[in-house]
């Protein structure tokens, strides 16, 4: 689905955290092994590679990059040369992702998009592919994750380790990044939940704070993993 002419897509890439369970440099800035390149020949860092997919999709037109207080010659260095969405904006992080996305909406209020694209820094192997297919979703229904089937049976269990529930693998799914929403209801919703901390993704909280319309899904994809530790990179 091409987006209108006058529709704006802005892309928010999370690398506020300080990658305590890495040890040492933090993960976005470390360089992707096996190495990928980008145009000049120059190896990519995780971060990067992640900036490089929104960067290379045609129709966003501006990418916000959430990092630490004082990490912005870090941030800097970690990102491609000869970048074509202009200057890259950075936004200083707050003390839980939920917050530094909130500040992130806050930084493009003032340019206002129709449409907001939210992304882990930590996975650099997403595509044009699959960020094509959330742009089209959310532009279709408002809200889209990328979902990716479990190959493990889920079970549910309480605080003890004993199952409680028996979950069916068809009726659920791992949920990825970018997540894709209609930018004036994601802050909206972003607002209301301000005053919590424990929402791990977007699409919950536009699921607890928007009535009325539910997250679609897009397939995702398996080579869209999300590093954690040392050994995913």
């Amino acid at each position: 689905m091409p987006a209108p002419p006058d529709c704006r897509i802005a892309a928010v890439i999370c690398a506020g955290g300080y990658s305590s369970r890495m040890g040492g440099l933090k993960k976005e800035y470390r360089r992707l092994t096996p190495p990928q390149y980008d145009e000049e020949g120059l190896p990519l860092s995780v971060l990067g590679a992640a900036y490089l997919a929104f960067d290379r999709v045609e129709r966003v037109g501006s990418i916000v990059i959430v990092i630490p207080c004082g990490h912005e010659k870090d941030a800097q260095k970690a990102l491609p040369r000869g970048l074509k969405k202009g200057c890259v904006r950075f936004v200083t992080g707050g003390d839980s992702r939920q917050n530094s996305v909130y500040r992130a909406l806050s930084f493009l209020a003032e340019e206002s998009p129709d449409y907001v694209l939210i992304h882990d820094g930590a996975r650099p192997w997403v595509d044009s592919a699959l960020i094509n297919r959330v742009i089209d979703a959310a532009m279709l229904c408002g809200a889209a994750i990328p979902r990716l089937p479990l190959i493990e049976t889920p079970k549910e269990c309480n605080e003890e380790g004993f199952i409680t529930r028996h979950l069916k693998r068809h009726s659920v799914f791992a949920a990825q990044t970018p997540q894709g929403f209609v930018f004036k209801d994601i802050f909206e919703a972003h607002k209301r939940s301000k005053a919590y901390n424990d929402y791990t993704d977007d699409a919950e909280i536009w699921g607890e704070c928007i009535e009325g319309r539910p997250v679609a899904t897009v397939l995702g994809a398996k080579s869209n993993r999300k590093i954690t530790f040392i050994e995913d990179l």
